[in-house]
Order: C-alpha cells, then structure tokens, then sequence
C-alpha cells in the first residue's frame, strides 16, 4: 500500500494542490510551524476520521476559510482508489464526510482499515512516561484498523459509560444503574479479550526487536492490567455502586485499563533512564508494523513526525533499516546525516507550501 498524490486546501495552513510521493522515503523538512505535521496528520484524519491533536473538527479549518478538503490517491494490492475528506463549518456545528471513489462512507467503523498506518512522533516516544490514557489510545487506534469490531464494542461501551456517569449525577437508585451495567459488562469484556490478545501479540514481536537494539542486553514484556476483571465485571460493579455514586462517576471499569512495560523483569515506567524507554516505546512502535502486515498482508505507511531529531544515531540508523521497503513519510527540520546515504523523495516546506 502507499499514497500516491495528496491534495488539500483550507485544512490547517495546508495550500497543496497534489503533491506527488514515493512509494520509498519521502523527506519533509523545513523550520517549524510552516506545516510539515499538518501534512501527516492530513494522512492520519483520511484514515481515522479525526485529528491527532485537535479536540474539535472546526480547529481544522483554516481560519479564512469555511470548509477543508483532503483528497488521497492510493493504491493497495495494485488497485488504485481515492479517498475524500470534507469539513464544513455550518454555524456552531462541523460537518464532517469521508468518501471512497465517491461513494459517502456511512459509519466510521467502515472507515478503519482503508488506509493502514503506524503514526510515530516525539510523544509516542513518552509512550512509557506518560498517563494510562496514552497507552490506552495506543492500543486502540492499532485494534481499530484490524478490527472493525471492535471499534464498535469500545463506541458502545463508552456510550453507556457516559449514559452511566450523566445518570450517578443525579443520585439515582440501584435498580436503575443495572441498566447501564448490564451494557458495560456486555461490551467491556469483549474490549478486554481483544486488548489482552492484541498486547500478547505485540509483546511477542516487540521483545525480539528490543534484543536487536540492545544487542541482548535487555529483554522487554508488556503485561495488559485490566481496570477490572472480565469474568468478576458485573460483581464489581455492582459492589461500586454506593461509591459511584458519593463520586458521580463510574470508578471501575475499562476506562480505566494500563499497560505495564517491563525492562529484564523492572518497571520501564518507574526505573528505566529515558534512553531505555525511548527504546521500549520504538519497539513497540515497530511491532505494529508487523502486526498489520502479518494481519492485513499489506505493508502500512509510516509517519515520522521529527522522531529522527529524538534518537541517537544508532537508533536513528536501525529504524530505517527496519522501515526498508515501506512508504515513509519523515518530517524534520534539516536534512539530517543518517538521511544523506538514503534515496529519498526531499520536499522544503514553506507556510504550508511544498516544493
């Protein structure tokens, strides 16, 4: 799979009228804020339906204008197709539409898998460091594009999950809560088999990369914690209720579910130095890949969003040893060494201009 032009106009400070790309590496590089990053997250909106930093569809809109639009030419198993994204400021609301060869996309479920990609930035590198949110969302957005599924499960759990929370605001009785409870249970456990498998797959792939890395030295296992039990999920939530509602929240649940990273047995979170985590986090990044190939028989498109900058040259090298024969897409600010032996596809961006 690789994206073969890329057009936009009034997305961010995008002005692209079709910028041609290399199935190979593709170079970015120019200071900061001219919108290099809105390039990728351009890419990323196609193939997820929304931003990778904005919390709401009208921050993409370019302020002098009133509507966006991405356009994406692709191929995948030699067959060419275009993909479509509008937004559309109309008041106070954002319309938002996703077409494949003209033909609307209904339901974001439908959306996830139509174009395959691993998104690696400056904070995936915190992936360790950071809250269990984070961690969440990295298993989720990787699920998604494999599992349609499942993103149905985790949209339906989370609408119950607030139905929930709007319903203990109000100090409600017992009875009433089982309701909501009886969804939660329903589609939590589904979520929970599926990261649970999902993070056995990864740690398996992830581990072997980390031995490259460290040469041997240093042996990596994620472990899934569930925020709760699958098989003890209703009896838990039931025994909350009284908490849940003194708090006027949902306590217990998926919601609130963690990954643990672990170094030769010690928690990477805790005791590993930043070098070690970035390491963890770049494996972990790199077994997605896998993952989608081995799931998909596709190769997916890689995003490097000015990761080059954040590794040291050996990393730096064994990445993009690792990324042979992928589309990759790099963001930076100059063209760094490690880049010059590698044939490449060199744009300068300028106020959202490419050349």
């Amino acid at each position: 799979m690789h994206i073969k032009t890329l057009s936009a106009t009034g997305y961010r400070n995008l002005n692209v009228s079709k910028q041609e790309l290399l199935p190979g590496i593709n170079i970015l590089y120019g200071n900061n804020a001219q919108g290099k990053t809105n390039f990728l997250e351009a890419m990323y909106f196609c193939a997820f339906g929304r931003s990778l930093r904005a919390r709401a569809d009208a921050e993409l809109i370019n302020w002098d204008e009133n509507s966006a639009h991405i356009r994406l030419e692709l191929e995948r198993s030699g067959i060419p197709y275009t993909l479509d994204a509008f937004l559309e400021n109309r008041g106070k609301k954002t319309v938002k539409s996703i077409s494949m060869d003209k033909v609307p996309i209904r339901h974001m479920k439908d959306l996830f898998g139509r174009l395959l990609l691993v998104m690696f930035s400056p904070e995936d590198l915190r992936l360790i460091k950071a809250g269990p949110s984070e961690r969440r969302r990295f298993m989720d957005m990787e699920i998604c594009q494999l599992s349609p599924v499942y993103y149905s499960d985790l949209r339906e759990y989370h609408r119950a999950l607030k139905q929930r929370n709007a319903l203990l605001k109000t100090k409600p009785n017992k009875a009433s809560l089982e309701i909501w409870d009886e969804q939660l249970v329903k589609y939590g456990r589904r979520v929970i088999k599926t990261r649970q498998a999902f993070v056995n797959r990864i740690t398996a792939i992830a581990s072997g990369i980390h031995k490259k890395i460290t040469q041997g030295a240093e042996e990596l296992q994620l472990f899934y914690k569930p925020g709760i039990s699958a098989s003890a999920f209703a009896e838990t939530l039931a025994k909350s209720h009284e908490r849940d509602i003194y708090r006027g929240t949902t306590c217990e649940g998926i919601h609130t579910d963690d990954i643990d990273f672990t170094i030769n047995g010690i928690s990477a979170r805790h005791f590993g130095s930043q070098g070690q985590q970035r390491t963890a986090a770049l494996s972990s990044k790199l077994a997605e890949i896998s993952i989608i190939e081995q799931s998909t028989g596709e190769t997916p498109i890689l995003l490097l969003d000015d990761v080059l900058s954040e590794l040291d040259g050996f990393r730096q090298k064994f990445l993009l040893s690792e990324i042979e024969g992928l589309q990759t897409i790099i963001t930076c600010t100059g063209i760094e060494d490690v880049l010059k032996n590698n044939t490449a596809n060199i744009l300068h961006v300028n106020k959202g201009v490419f050349k």
